[in-house]
């Protein structure tokens, strides 16, 4: 309930909260003991560079200096292969499905929530590389599936066909990511919807240098034989 004389902001967050099952802030207060450690553990797990490790160790340089510069899969496979980009893709997806669903064994999905935002928010602005890190496409991937088997499987077959049918990652990724609330609250219920939509805005704010390059028809496709994509 809104008291009479409260903000209109406040009302209209306080009816999405009550849509998408979303956690009162409070709990982070009074279950601070177990909120606070879970959720820095989380952002730990994803600001881990697992790209920029992947391609220092097999001897591709630094990720930051090649092709777009970014540390994410695609730029990876773009810089070192395919052996580099699927390593990439895999652990970045298995930090985000880590992050959640090991809290929400233990400490249901109220502690989940949180950590699904701060696994991604760790990928996007890790604290080792100056808080530039990737765009969080695998991360989030991994987070659903987490959260709920289906809604990722979903998102991440979209991601594939839409990249395979126009060779578009970064187009790919856009669709995908902000279909997955959708794809969320029918496969995997209210809050997984809710998550699904603040990780959606996160994503695609990272994405505005591919929305502009896709509008002016300027983004780079994937190539199959000599890997290259949008990053």
């Amino acid at each position: 309930m809104v008291e009479d004389g409260a903000s209109p902001l406040l009302f209209y967050w306080s009816g999405f909260q009550a849509t998408f099952s979303i956690p009162d802030w409070k709990n982070v207060i009074y279950g601070w003991e177990i909120f606070l450690p879970m959720i820095l553990a989380a952002y730990l797990l994803g600001s881990i560079p697992f790209g920029l490790i992947l391609a220092r160790l097999m001897g591709k340089g630094d990720l930051r200096k090649s092709g777009s510069g970014n540390i994410g899969a695609t730029n990876a496979l773009r810089t070192g292969g395919k052996a580099l980009g699927a390593g990439t893709l895999f652990l970045d997806m298995a930090k985000g499905f880590l992050a959640v669903f090991v809290p929400f064994v233990y400490f249901g999905p109220d502690v989940a929530f949180f950590t699904s935002l701060a696994v991604v928010l760790g990928h996007l602005f890790p604290v080792w590389l100056g808080f530039r890190g990737g765009k969080g496409v695998a991360t989030t991937m991994g987070v659903l599936l987490g959260l709920s088997g289906l809604t990722g499987l979903a998102t991440l077959a979209s991601w594939l066909a839409i990249a395979l049918i126009l060779r578009y990652s970064s187009l790919a990724a856009l669709v995908s990511i902000a279909a997955s609330p959708v794809l969320g609250w029918y496969l995997g219920g209210p809050q997984v919807a809710g998550v699904a939509i603040f990780l959606a805005v996160l994503v695609w704010s990272r994405h505005a240098s591919n929305i502009r390059r896709l509008l002016r028809g300027e983004e780079t496709r994937i190539r199959l034989k000599r890997s290259g994509a949008s990053s």
